[in-house]
């Protein structure tokens, strides 16, 4: 199968509907940033992802990372690709130029980060991390810790890996052990264990900044005990040149379901009583700058749920208009492209139709991210985060979600084949397992979404989502070949509506946490036909200037479809929260 190609026109349309949806352009200092620019750095970025990075994809998954004497060794390919990525200056691209960056905004950041996931996710997971531990330094480094990390991160001299989780405490963060001692030099004494750490251990760079949790001696109990470090794998001289080891060891790799050519370490630190770092922020506040990198992982993760939907997609309908089999359902005639059979037809217009909806979120969530950070009114800078806060658990885990069963469909289409690791697609399919984990689980998604976002506020900024989605809604309605479109959209926000005024009363703990991925599914179908009606609504308005029809009739029957097959999934979820406690309390599982 060919490996991965960039869909640079859907990425420029759904980027174009994100500005004209926010308005970021009319920001000042953003203004620079036109349409002629997002189309250079999403062309350039494409030829990298297509030709740099997408080839080694499947050496990553059939070579993984060797491990041997605390060091790790990635795929062969993976070194020459690091250092062209960085030499080419995309591991700075939405950082600041003081420090080496290009300084672009976030909403023609997020398509090149989803090219590079599609093509290859393994390779790339560490810039993510430089990139969410870069921004935690900006807000609550000191000048000097700035100055120290940044601009060697961003060179690709340095990378960073975030250390949360240990065996004993899994999500818990509360629970964590690993012991921060001050000593007289303003430095801490690390000491402890943790797991699954990304890019911990690698030959790519010549120095590691792990940035980790861990309690002080007089530290409280629980979350609110916890402190941020940034520990080098190597001491930093005062001159910025590397010391000696920092008795940072590796002590293990994960042998994964996917994602074989991302190193996931096990990582012990001061063995030796010889590993020292330095306090980020203020003792006890760690939690909330590890915010900064975990709200950044949760959207560079749901953009993985759309990246690899998209390579689901790819493979799976260049499969179907090569492989001939069966007759036309109506015309009779033997031996057709599979992709004329209807159900074929289904299972693709599902992932893509998916696909698209949620590529427009995502690319959305990042420009509201642009204007939230540019805006200098408080009231309104307080409205852009509760939206952005809403939505951010919504994309992250409907997306995620989304992308397993998009890499099921997939393998459906290829059928017997796709069970074969010949075809390439059942990499996907185990590389799309993680997401819904990684970055807090579905259900912790979930609860976040029902308890932090929608009930602590008491719906307000859920209701500022409808009401804006119930103006495409009449949009739709108003153009008689969309009215449908317009009709079914507004059913759904109703049905949410009513379920919501349920949920804002409801003192039944056990509905609320057993139904909250239902209810955050149903926003998931929402907030996707929303964005697809946006798209419809524009693609329209193109036909009639008789203007591509082939991608705007596309467009259009993508938003039918959705209409039609995915939509109606939000009742359903929204009926299975409203008694969400039926038979949990009562089922014995110690038989």
């Amino acid at each position: 199968m060919s490996d991965y190609r960039a869909p640079l026109k859907e990425m420029q349309f759904l980027v174009e509907q994100a500005v004209a949806a926010t308005g970021v352009q009319q920001i000042e200092e953003l203004a620079d940033f036109d349409m002629e620019t997002v189309a250079a750095v999403l062309e350039a970025a494409g030829e990298f992802a297509n030709r740099g990075l997408a080839p080694l994809n499947t050496v990553g998954d059939e070579q993984g990372c060797s491990f041997a004497d605390g060091k790790v060794t990635t795929p062969e390919g993976w070194k020459a690709a690091y250092d062209q990525f960085c030499l080419d200056g995309w591991m700075g691209l939405a950082l600041p130029m003081d420090f080496g960056g290009q300084q672009l905004p976030k909403f023609i950041a997020q398509p090149v980060n989803e090219m590079w996931h599609s093509a290859n996710l393994s390779f790339v997971m560490f810039h993510a991390l430089v990139q969410g531990c870069s921004e935690i330094l900006l807000k609550f480094g000191t000048e000097e810790q700035k100055a120290r990390y940044i601009e060697k991160m961003i060179s690709g001299e340095w990378t960073a890996a975030m250390s949360l989780t240990e065996p004993s405490a899994g999500s818990d963060l509360g629970e964590l052990k690993t012991k921060a001692i001050p000593q007289d030099n303003g430095q801490y004494l690390i000491k402890g264990q943790k797991i699954y750490i990304s890019y911990g251990e690698h030959d790519l760079a010549e120095n590691k900044i792990h940035f980790v949790l861990a309690r002080t001696p007089d530290a409280p109990e629980g979350s609110r005990g916890i402190s941020l470090f940034a520990v080098p794998a190597y001491r930093i001289n005062e001159d910025g040149s590397l010391g000696e080891f920092n008795d940072v060891l590796c002590t293990g790799i994960e042998h994964k379901t996917g994602l074989h050519g991302s190193p996931t370490c096990s990582i012990s630190y001061g063995d030796n009583d010889s590993c020292y770092g330095e306090l980020i922020g203020s003792e006890n506040k760690g939690l909330a700058a590890m915010f900064i990198l975990m709200n950044e992982a949760r959207l560079s993760v749901g953009l993985q749920g759309v990246a690899l939907g998209e390579l689901a997609y790819q493979k799976a309908a260049e499969y179907a208009l090569e492989r001939t089999q069966g007759a036309h359902y109506e015309t009779k005639e033997r031996r057709v492209p599979i992709v004329q059979h209807p159900d074929v037809a289904r299972l693709l217009l599902t992932i893509k139709s998916q696909v698209f909806a949620q590529r427009g979120l995502g690319y959305l969530v990042a420009a509201l991210v642009d204007k939230s950070e540019h805006c200098q009114d408080e009231a309104e800078k307080a409205v852009l985060e509760a939206r952005i806060a809403l939505l951010t658990p919504i994309f992250k885990a409907f997306s995620t979600e989304q992308s397993n069963l998009m890499a099921g469909s997939a393998i459906q289409v290829f059928g017997g084949m796709g069970f074969v690791e010949e075809t390439g697609v059942a990499q996907v399919m185990r590389d799309a397992r993680i997401t819904t984990i990684y970055e807090g689980t579905t259900g912790i998604q979930a609860k976040d979404l029902l308890f932090r976002k929608i009930m602590a506020d008491k719906g307000v900024a859920l209701e500022s989502l409808l009401a804006e989605i119930e103006e495409t809604a009449t949009k739709l309605k108003a153009d008689a070949d969309l009215a449908s479109l317009g009709g079914n959209l507004g059913g759904a926000i109703y049905a949410v509506r009513g379920i919501g005024a349920q949920m804002a009363k409801s003192s039944n703990l056990l509905q609320l946490n057993a139904g909250g991925v239902a209810m955050l599914e149903a926003l998931g179908f929402l907030t996707s036909a929303w964005q697809l009606g946006e798209s419809a609504l524009r693609a329209q308005a193109a036909l009639a200037a008789g203007d591509d029809p082939k991608f705007n009739g596309n467009i259009l029957a993508m938003a039918k479809f959705h209409d039609a097959h995915l939509l109606p999934q939000l009742h359903a979820r929204l009926s299975t929260f409203s008694q969400a406690a039926a038979g949990i309390a009562d089922y014995s599982f110690d038989d």
